[in-house]
């Protein structure tokens, strides 16, 4: 006969805690809710859920607040329901890694933004105790943004080290936090003095040797259609953006920088290797309908906009000289892997390829035939759009995906992904590369040496008269691009005492693709 071990929960220390289900947790409820500070608790207890495995309390919390928060995943969980879990939030981190070695607060600041919210961050070595006791009295009275907290268990005498919960509520007049333990298989829900929490967060991650911190997570307004996004899960992603914005602003000092030219080639000659696929753009896929060949009105509208916005971007004035320095300067482009080795054919394959596995299940193959056109339901009218469409083999008879694909007229000189000159209007090396100099915080342009030549580059990349699409996409990628990079965002003090966060941020899209879910 063998024996097995096993854990049957803990028992909370208390004090410092009081169970929130225990008469004493009963009465600081009534009182907080007599004073208003427990307006977000009924959305959160609504959706509150257990994390799935031991080290997925980043990902449970998360999950529980998108929930709350009515944000919508755009692909479905089971059967044809659409619902946030925490299975299903991996395109930051493989979720095999997270199950080993948990996750740190960044990656969870980009999966809530990947996943459609605006996050903002307050790591604890860049605010006060007085700011965070301001935050969770604004944000417990309100049911449309939701605080999540990273601390250490240690300090509040539990067991474990790291761990993520969202803020459930606060009694102001007793200074104590409800803290929505997801962990619920360990701990209940339970009230924390604030001080010991803040304490607790104030503390660093060995893992990453950053301290802890606590985030708000709100509704984005803004439609969710987005051209770029920032490919986080790439291996070398987090290189790639303290390159951006830490080794370029070093490599602009020299003296030797006197042109336009000399700046972009800087910037890219020196870059690390694939930085180009940092930023990607965002193909939308659909299942290949024989029934109908025409897009739907919603899917117009969205391809309508990333096709506005590619417009934009090639129309600006850095777009040009990002032409002229990669037609010129092909030896290096090869050197910083800006020449790319996938056909479009190829890039459309494997997009179509992960659009089947997420839309059809599991996918064995998927092949994509050559672009062909259709015809939009907005009007009547012919007006036709690029179509990659791909078949895709499994276990049942073949089926279909399509990969709708933003186009505008490309003006002559433009590069194609093969590196050569092209006339199609798909997203492009070129594209890419101004989307990457132009989300580069405004300061790294103060590390030129030339006044006049700073003077100059500065109206190049000023993102001031852009169009308001064009500059709203900006944002977004420079908030990915943060986010990636470990940096703290920076909130504005008019967030405190709001029903409603401010600062429309763009919107909703995972990893590298929107995908449209059918029900």
């Amino acid at each position: 006969m063998a024996a097995i071990a096993g854990v049957y929960r803990r028992t909370l220390p208390s004090p410092p805690a009081i169970e929130f289900a225990s008469p004493q947790g009963k009465q600081l409820f009534v009182e907080a809710l007599t004073k208003g500070n427990m307006d977000g608790f009924f959305k959160l207890i609504s959706y509150y859920q257990t994390q799935s495995e031991p080290a997925y309390c980043g990902l449970a919390t998360l999950a529980v607040v998108l929930n709350a928060l009515s944000i919508d995943p755009g692909r479905k969980w089971k059967g044809p329901w659409r619902w946030f879990d925490d299975t299903m939030l991996d395109c930051c981190e493989p979720l095999e890694k997270v199950k080993i070695s948990g996750i740190s607060f960044g990656k969870v600041a980009c999966l809530a933004h990947c996943n459609g919210a605006k996050v903002d961050t307050f790591r604890t070595n860049e605010c006060t105790e007085a700011t965070f006791r301001e935050y969770v009295s604004s944000c417990t009275r309100s049911e449309d943004y939701h605080m999540i907290v990273s601390y250490h268990r240690g300090y509040l005498k539990q067991t474990g080290s790291g761990h993520f919960s969202p803020v459930g509520g606060y009694h102001a007049e007793k200074d104590m936090v409800l803290i929505l333990d997801v962990a619920r298989f360990k701990y209940p829900p339970h009230w924390v003095p604030l001080t010991l929490l803040w304490d607790a967060m104030n503390t660093v991650d060995e893992d990453t040797g950053l301290h802890r911190g606590f985030m708000l997570i709100s509704r984005l307004e803004r439609a969710p259609s987005i051209l770029y996004t920032v490919s986080c899960r790439q291996v070398d992603c987090e290189t790639a953006t303290k390159y951006l914005t830490e080794m370029i602003p070093h490599l602009l000092s020299s003296e030797d920088i006197e042109s336009v030219d000399d700046i972009i080639s800087v910037i890219f000659t020196s870059a690390p290797k694939n930085l180009k696929n940092l930023i990607n753009w965002v193909a939308e896929v659909r299942k290949l309908e024989d029934k109908s060949k025409c897009l739907s009105e919603e899917e117009n509208r969205r391809l309508v906009i990333k096709e506005e916005i590619l417009k934009q971007v090639q129309e600006t004035e850095l777009y040009k000289h990002v032409i002229r320095w990669l037609l010129s300067e092909s030896p290096c482009m090869c050197d910083a892997s800006f020449s790319s080795h996938s056909s479009f054919r190829e890039i459309a394959s494997e997009v179509c390829h992960q659009g089947a596995q997420l839309l059809c299940g599991n996918v064995d193959y998927a092949t994509c035939s050559k672009s062909s056109q259709l015809k939009s339901a907005k009007t009547d009218n012919l007006q036709f759009i690029s179509i990659a469409s791909g078949s895709i083999i499994m276990k049942d008879p073949e089926r279909g995906v399509e990969m709708l694909v933003p186009c505008c007229q490309r003006k002559s000189g433009s590069l194609s992904e093969d590196g050569s000159n092209a006339s199609n209007g798909n997203p492009s090396v070129d594209d890419v590369l101004t989307v990457l100099i132009l989300a580069l915080p405004p300061s790294t342009w103060s590390y030129l040496k030339h006044l006049k030549l700073r003077e100059d580059f500065y109206g190049i990349v000023s993102t001031d008269n852009l169009p308001d699409l064009l500059r709203q996409e900006f944002l977004t990628v420079v908030q990915y691009v943060r986010l990636a990079a470990g940096i703290a965002s920076t909130t504005p003090a008019t967030f405190l005492n709001r029903r409603s966060p401010p600062l429309k941020l763009l919107q909703h899209s995972l990893s590298e693709i929107i995908w449209n879910s059918f029900d």
